[in-house]
């Protein structure tokens, strides 16, 4: 039984690996890594990973004043920067981080790593859509990328906060 186990969290780690692959692979069709990458992600003065001028993050899908099951899809874009799974420093990436009933992200202390629980969602393996289940209700969401150690980028890149109808 613990060997069948073991196959299994195996061959999801690998379907995992070829998700972020494959996010990487459709970021590069899509513009959104520079032809030529400096050596080490910029930083700021103080450490910090620096934003790639004119990033942005923001919804495919829900959008603003929608109204969805209790089981969806979020669809997440990216303009201007790369997709990296968290632990992996390279240039002008990051990856995403959804905010679900959370505070307003100006609360959120933006030089620590953002905190993982209910209301903020890693998807550190490099994801760009993620099913949630939500139980029905009005519910806030929002978008903002973390550098490979969560830490939000300087500028932070984040999307709008939309609100959505859970039937």
């Amino acid at each position: 039984m613990i060997e069948k186990a073991e196959r299994i969290l195996a061959a999801a780690m690998v379907m995992l690996g070829l998700c972020a692959m494959t996010a990487l692979a459709q970021d590069h069709d899509h513009g959104g890594h520079e032809a030529a990458a400096p050596a080490a992600a910029p930083a700021t003065a103080d450490g910090r990973t620096a934003s790639p001028k004119g990033a942005e993050v923001y919804f495919h899908y829900p959008v603003d004043g929608i109204r969805v099951p209790q089981r969806f899809t979020v669809q997440i874009g990216l303009r201007a920067m790369g997709i990296a799974p968290a632990g992996i420093v390279k240039p002008l990436t990051g990856h995403h981080h959804l905010l679900v009933d959370a505070k307003d992200a100006d609360d959120t202390d933006l030089n620590q790593p953002i905190p993982s629980d209910y209301n903020h969602v890693h998807l550190g393996n490099g994801q760009t859509e993620v099913v949630l289940t939500l139980p029905p209700g009005r519910h806030t969401l929002q978008l903002l990328m973390g550098d490979h150690a969560h830490i939000p980028h300087v500028p932070p890149i984040m999307s709008e906060k939309i609100t959505i109808y859970v039937r």
